[in-house]
Formats: structure tokens, sequence, C-alpha cells
């Protein structure tokens, strides 16, 4: 048998705990490449030039 609230949460404190949820802004580094320096996702290719890690891995 589930268990189930005895009272309706009240607005308040339904409000103030979806307050909580908040978005956050990716981290962003700069590309490790010289001649690109664009900002890019952590651990992930560079979408403008495609290297990662010093080498070209995408066209």
């Amino acid at each position: 048998m589930p268990i189930v609230p005895k009272r309706r949460t009240s607005r308040s404190n339904t409000r103030s705990r979806r307050a909580q949820w908040k978005a956050t802004a990716p981290t962003l580094v700069t590309c490790s490449n010289r001649a690109c320096g664009q900002p890019t996702l952590p651990h992930r290719a560079c979408p403008s030039c495609g290297q990662y890690a010093g080498r070209v891995v995408t066209d």
C-alpha cells in the first residue's frame, strides 16, 4: 500500500521549494589551438576548428 501525504502542500511551500531549481550557464574553456581560441565545452572537440587535445579529430 503506497504511503500518501495526509495534508495538501501549501502553495507557498511548493513555490519556495521550486525556487531552488535554477538553470546554470555551461562551463566554457578556451580552445587549446592558439589560432582558434574560441570558447568550447570542456572535454569536447572544438566546433569551430575541430581540434581536441592538440590534434584534429573532426573535419
